[in-house]
């Protein structure tokens, strides 16, 4: 283990001064995650919410341990099998690397100079267990550990040997950590980075928007709070003096587009809320933010859409890719590319220097992060990574409501109650929210003011309840009087629907 472990920790290393794009443990990571079927993903998102990828990252630790013990133990038994194990390690992550869109030659080293450092470091740890073994006091073969003593010269040897084989991996491993988690230029680049100010300001949010009830959910969700989903292991590292945008396909004319001339468009902030198609009924993957942009539509319009095309399939850097209906970039909602989020520029983990924000759209089909390319194309010859693996095409986000306050399970005295939470229909916006006890009749919900039909709406009902246990359910109708479904469905393959169910104790 000391030897693999000292072998992966130079292969981050050597990646992160070759090719920080891509590792040889974020590229078999990735491959993961792209071979998993959609219901593990679902599974894993479920159970352990925006903390999956250090799930998977924990796991594969774990399997590497257990792999790397294996190839002690074998080549202790017979010489170059534990070798062997090691090679098919190196000949994987060489795959997977190179099975990457952001792979390239630059990434080939990592993985070759991992495995031949740990089959080194094993040959060597190895051989001093050996040297061990082979004086042992009755001159047999009896493996170190037994009730002979060897002489403390030769166990002192192999201790050590092994001991400073894992205290270099354990400070390769913060070095590796470092340089790569650092990403030191780009997050100078960053935090020196004044964004323009907007041609077209957010709308003011209206008096009454917030109702600022204890543990309710903010209006406009803070940077560190907002959720997290995508498949990227390690978050992308992107330079935007080098970052470049490409508009191609079925258009008139291709269109290339840099930062600096990116910040000198006339920019738009508005306040949107985008949701995860994962979000279980009354889950957390969702969020408002006030996004700052330039509208996707004015340079679609340069491009000249060609008739026919009537999805774009936009690219990140790592490759990952989702396929938005046209008309959704092309026509009045405020679809924006993205460079700054809550007053600032976009965090790197939410998709720094670019991204895209589409209202109404589910993010799985919208919202790609670190964005390289547009390409305008068909559904019919096209899609995104999502749907080849089961989900739908074109992603609506659904009428959905959530109860925040008070939390499921938990006591309040009894009396009045105060019941308070948000409900969302991006794009067409939420028009009453109500409430119903044990299931019984509804009741209207005090809609807070709306800040636009593509951010959510916070509520609130105050009930008189007396000592007892009680099942309180909530339900949104939006702006066009369609009513949120009640008939529970998974998040796969469109979105989870049905109506968020908590169970409050009122104690006398």
């Amino acid at each position: 283990m000391a030897a693999v472990g000292a072998g992966v920790v130079l292969g981050e290393l050597a990646a992160g001064l070759l090719s920080p794009s891509v590792s040889p443990v974020t590229a078999v990571g990735g491959a993961v995650i792209d071979a998993v079927p959609p219901g593990v993903k679902d599974w894993a998102i479920a159970l352990f919410g925006t903390s999956d990828k250090l799930a998977l990252l924990s796991g594969m630790a774990l399997a590497i341990a257990a792999l790397a013990a294996l190839a002690g133990i074998l080549e202790w038994r017979r010489r170059y099998a534990g070798v062997a194990v090691v090679v098919i390690f190196g000949l994987a992550g060489l795959t997977a690397v190179l099975g990457r869109p952001e792979g390239s030659i630059a990434a080939v080293p990592a993985p070759l100079l991992a495995a031949a450092l740990a089959i080194v470091l094993l040959r060597w740890l190895i051989g001093t267990l050996r040297t061990w073994q082979d004086t042992a006091p009755d001159g047999t073969n009896a493996p170190p550990g037994g009730t002979d003593a060897p002489p403390d010269g030769t166990r002192r040897r192999f201790l050590r040997s092994a001991g400073i084989t894992a205290g270099l991996a354990a400070v390769g491993g913060v070095l590796a950590s470092t340089l790569r988690g650092a990403t030191a230029a780009v997050t100078e680049f960053r935090s020196s980075l004044a964004l323009p100010a907007p041609s077209s300001a957010a709308p003011a949010i209206p008096a009454g928007a917030e109702l600022h009830l204890p543990d309710q959910a903010p209006l406009v969700t803070p940077v560190d709070d907002f959720y997290r989903i995508d498949t990227a292991l390690r978050v992308p590292v992107v330079d935007p003096r080098e970052w470049k945008l490409k508009v191609t396909g079925l258009v008139d004319r291709e269109v290339e587009l840099d930062f600096q001339t990116l910040l000198g468009k006339p920019l738009i902030e508005r306040h949107i809320t985008i949701a995860c198609v994962s979000n279980e009924v009354g889950g957390d993957l969702i969020g408002n933010a006030r996004w700052l942009g330039w509208p996707v539509r004015e340079l679609l319009a340069q491009a000249g859409p060609r008739p026919g095309a009537d999805m774009v399939l936009s690219r990140s850097v790592d490759g990952w890719t989702a396929g938005t209906p046209l008309e959704a970039l092309t026509d009045s909602r405020d679809a924006i590319l993205a460079v700054g989020m809550n007053g600032g520029p976009l965090p790197l983990e939410h998709g720094f220097p670019v991204r895209l924000v589409v209202p109404g759209l589910y993010g799985y089909v919208s919202a790609t992060k670190w964005v390289t390319e547009l390409k305008l194309t068909r559904f019919a010859d096209d899609a995104g990574y999502w749907t080849p693996r089961g989900w739908s095409e074109r992603g609506p986000i659904k009428t959905s409501s959530r109860i925040d306050v008070p939390r499921a399970g938990r006591g309040v005295p009894a009396g009045t109650v105060t019941f308070g939470g948000v409900a969302w229909a991006q794009h067409r916006g939420i028009s009453a929210v109500e409430l119903r006890v044990n299931r019984g009749d509804w009741k209207p919900a005090e809609l807070a003011a709306a800040i636009s039909t593509d951010t959510w709406r916070q509520w609130k009902l105050a009930l008189p309840l007396g000592p007892g246990r009680y099942e309180v359910q909530v339900r949104a109708t939006d702006a066009a009087g369609a009513t949120q479904v009640e008939d529970r469905a998974p998040v796969a393959p469109n979105g989870a629907t049905g109506y968020h169910t908590v169970t409050v104790d009122v104690k006398s």
